[in-house]
């Protein structure tokens, strides 16, 4: 079944596709928000040798600078997006705002490790509350059709865009400055942002106040807890740790406990009916391999670029700011596209570029041609990633209820936290312990572009995505609800 494109009519929402003057300086405040956040994923990453000699931290010390703010920006997601549900949505959104603001502020000043690792994890305490409830208020307040299409598509371009910045101003910024204007920077956004929030963004709930699934809780927020302490410390040191085979085991035993919990809760965190949608299982699993196999491509082409051809961290930085200007043409025709032909199969579409783009760096060699083909093939898979980050949104959320929306944004949000974690320790170990790196990458490029593409296979049919005539349409789906 195509997605209409006509948006249905919702009490207090503008149909138009046109935005007003409000709707746009809605969408800039949520925009902004989710563009800090993203930044604070990658602007650190360069500046952390001179962080650690500034600090006294030592080189293995250096992976909870990263670690601190992933457990619990990934952690606690979930929760707070169902919280945002039953307590309101923007309540929770200037809260967690308010706390990244002043923990980027407390990061900036440190003066030793305790305090500088304090400010990470109050900075992913407050991305878990931003990250979700920004989310399902951009979907409760643009409807169904154009406007939301629209809405997503900057949205995610600036997701995209926000992370390659970071590279990019990261080590500008620590070569101009010192590595505290990073942290600077990220408060500096919460500051603009903050004062505008509560005079535009609308409060938004649930009409019921069903009581908290507090074990259900528990459970999935240890769970995602352990799961990503284990996948990020193996990126550093593999899985041979005992720390890492402990706390994976307990990750994967408390999501499982959590799945039980839920059959039997009166009141369930996550509707198990809602997961068994096909929407929103197979729009999942798109977004999870198309977040983990970019990033595992982006972390292995910067070990080649830097460790093979030998570029500097800037023009490394270069290559991927490419990426970003093509990622913002990506995001306007985006919309357009999911608009002529059905969110469904511009994300199999999406899947299926970036696996064959993908596979064109194979042929990755040594000397400056390298360099061009390098940036031509990631900016182009980059592309392919953007339109599935944004078709895959809009096929988890369409069809949703509103007072769902934030569990529904909550497992697109924790999709992509879980992505962006898992993808480096399972395939880019493959390259950093290979005898020859570059055939390490090669390797990991072959792995990554076959998983994108059995995904893209499997989607198409889990979502039963059809040719019909001359034109393709989305098939009629079975049971998504």
């Amino acid at each position: 079944m195509a997605i209409d494109t006509t948006p249905t009519p919702v009490a207090g929402q503008r149909t138009a596709a046109r935005l007003s003057t409000r709707d746009r300086l809605v969408l800039f405040v949520l925009c902004a928000a989710q563009f800090m956040v993203a930044l604070d994923f990658s602007v650190l990453n360069v500046a952390l040798p001179v962080l650690g000699a500034d600090l006294g931290m030592s080189t293995s010390a250096l992976q909870w600078a990263v670690t601190a703010f992933a457990l619990p920006s990934g952690g606690f997601l979930l929760l707070f997006g169902r919280m945002g549900d039953l307590y309101g949505r923007r309540r929770l959104f200037l809260s967690g705002l308010a706390l990244f603001g002043a923990a980027s502020l407390l990061a900036t000043l440190a003066w030793d490790p305790a305090s500088f690792l304090t400010g990470r994890a109050l900075q992913g305490l407050g991305a878990a509350a931003i990250v979700p409830t920004g989310m399902s208020l951009l979907t409760t307040t643009f409807p169904e059709g154009p406007a939301r299409d629209r809405a997503l598509g900057i949205s995610g371009t600036l997701l995209s865009l926000g992370f390659t910045v970071g590279m990019v101003a990261g080590g500008v910024l620590t070569d101009l400055l010192s590595w505290r204007s990073t942290m600077g920077l990220l408060a500096l956004f919460a500051l603009i942002v903050l004062p505008l929030a509560p005079r535009l963004l609308p409060e938004s709930r649930t009409p019921e106040r069903p009581r908290l699934d507090v074990p259900g809780a528990a459970a999935v927020t240890g769970g995602l807890l352990a799961l990503i302490y284990a996948l990020t410390t193996a990126a550093e040191h593999g899985f041979g740790r005992t720390d890492v085979l402990v706390t994976l085991v307990v990750g994967l035993s408390l999501l499982a406990a959590f799945v039980a919990v839920e059959s039997r809760s009166a009141a369930p965190l996550v509707s198990l009916p809602m997961l068994r949608r096909r929407t929103v299982a197979w729009g999942n699993l798109g977004g999870l391999v198309t977040f983990s196999m970019m990033s595992t491509v982006v972390f292995v082409l910067t070990l080649y670029l830097q460790e093979v051809l030998h570029l500097g961290a800037f023009e490394t930085g270069l290559v991927f700011g490419v990426q970003g200007v093509l990622s913002v043409v990506a995001g306007s025709c985006a919309p357009r596209v999911i608009g002529r032909f059905g969110a469904r199969r511009t994300l199999v579409g999406s899947l299926a570029g970036q696996g064959a783009v993908g596979l064109s760096l194979l042929a990755l060699g040594e000397g400056g041609r390298p360099v061009v083909l390098a940036t031509a093939a990631v900016s182009l898979a980059s592309m392919c990633h953007l339109g599935a980050i944004i078709s895959y949104g809009l096929t988890v959320t369409s069809g949703v209820a509103d007072e769902e929306q934030g569990l529904a944004t909550g497992l697109v949000t924790s999709t992509q936290q879980v992505g962006i974690t898992v993808g480096i320790p399972l395939l880019g170990v493959l390259a950093t312990t290979a005898t020859d790196l570059r055939s390490g990458v090669h390797l990991v490029l072959v792995l990554d572009a076959a998983i994108v593409l059995a995904a893209a296979a499997l989607v198409a049919v889990g979502l039963r995505v059809a040719r019909t005539g001359s034109g393709a349409v989305e098939a009629k789906t079975v049971g998504t609800r």
